[in-house]
């Protein structure tokens, strides 16, 4: 009888990213396409206390470790000088626990997704020579980005725009590799359409805010449904409006309307959201990084509003980039008023060769398979699969 090959010893890798979901999930959909890849991988996650990613870890199942870590307030003021002081003695603290768990699991590569909760990781894979790789989802990087990149291998970008606002030395390392979002997959309409009572002959337009959604947005919506006369041009709404807000936003359209029209769907959250995805013939959405990746996925031109407040403004530098591909249209929050939305959905409605149009450009700066060509590009930067030492206890000497 041929001998058990033994299986392979595993090969820690460490993603490092979070604050928000556009941070983390990136990082979750490479961990799962690199581990698709090389069964050997043993993902392990570094995150901040504070972030999203302390309440979608534990439930993800992959072992992590978050750290007490936030990021520098932005502006002056009073207090800043301590608030700074007390970032910075949080960040040393953060990195001594995090050297231990360096020393414990040896990962043998660093992929770090930005925001503040990934600079312990990416400062710590430099100064111990580990491998460190870096995905960058906004036209503008940012600041943990920009300084980590002098010392990375890759610099994965999503936007062609931001290789120029890296530091120099660092551009001949960036490779443009798209944002890694789940491929899209079949969608029949008319079924799809069917349980929220929408007609399949009919355009439909998907609000969404993001998870949590969005105020202005929802505002700008039901401003606009107040117009009279109403037309926008055949749209149906299929209307994410964050779980907080949906009762708000259903009282207000029953109050308008006397009924929620059988034209407009109101959905707190969707679990699912490739089937929106699917249906959809146009978006109206903020210009967070990971959501507008979807709709080029997907190939769904949008109107993108974006978050004012975003730290350096990247959703506008994002929705800029998208506008200038003919991809979206920008819409500033300033101009977010119900007679122009109405003005825009209107036109936008009849003309399906614009539409069409703007879904061309959004395929063609898609990259629907960036998780998977990422991880392969990852996969070059391991140790081959070595396997584990059989045991000598029972052998005979």
């Amino acid at each position: 009888m041929s001998e058990a090959v033994p299986a392979p010893e595993p090969v820690p890798v460490f993603f490092s990213g979070g604050g928000t979901g556009g941070h983390l999930y990136p990082a979750l959909a490479l961990a799962e396409a690199l581990n698709a890849l090389r069964s050997d991988v043993a993902p392990y996650f570094v995150g901040a206390m504070r972030g999203i990613e302390a309440r979608v870890l534990p439930a993800s199942g992959y072992p992590h470790h978050l750290l007490s870590v936030e990021g520098f307030r932005r502006g002056g003021g009073a207090g800043a000088l301590g608030d700074h002081l007390r970032t910075l003695r949080k960040l040393g603290a953060g990195l001594l626990a995090l050297a231990r768990k360096f020393r414990e699991r040896r990962p043998a590569l660093v992929v770090v997704s930005g925001g503040y909760a990934g600079a312990p990781s990416g400062i710590l894979a430099i100064l111990l020579g580990i491998p460190l790789v870096l995905q960058e989802q906004n036209a503008a990087p940012g600041v943990t980005t920009r300084l980590l990149s002098l010392g990375a291998r890759r610099v994965y970008l999503a936007f062609p725009e931001a290789r120029s606002r890296l530091p120099r030395p660092a551009r001949t390392r960036a490779v443009l590799g798209g944002n890694p979002v789940r491929p899209p997959r079949p969608i029949d309409r008319a079924s799809t359409l069917a349980p929220w009572g929408l007609d399949p002959s009919h355009p439909v337009l998907l609000v969404v805010g993001g998870s949590q959604g969005s105020l202005a947005l929802n505002q700008g919506v039901l401003a606009m449904l107040r117009e009279t006369p109403l037309d926008l041009g055949g749209f149906q709404l299929l209307w994410v409006t964050g779980p907080s807000h949906e009762e708000a936003v259903r009282r207000a359209v029953v109050d308008h309307f006397g009924t929620v029209p059988s034209w407009i769907r109101i959905q707190g959250y969707l679990e699912d959201m490739a089937l929106a995805l699917g249906v959809a013939d146009l978006a109206l959405s903020r210009a967070g990084a990971m959501g507008t990746s979807e709709f080029l996925a997907w190939g769904v031109p949008s109107i993108l509003v974006p978050l004012p407040t975003a730290a350096a403004d990247h959703q506008t530098k994002n929705a800029l980039a998208l506008e200038e591909a003919g991809a979206a249209i920008l819409l500033r929050e300033s101009d977010l008023t119900g007679p122009a939305l109405h003005a825009l959905l209107s036109r936008m409605g009849r003309d399906l060769e614009v539409r069409l149009t703007m879904a061309a450009a959004a395929r063609r700066r898609g990259k629907p398979t960036a998780a998977a060509e990422m991880a392969m590009d990852l996969e070059r930067l391991l140790p081959p699969p070595f396997p584990k030492p059989r045991s000598l206890e029972g052998r005979v000497g």
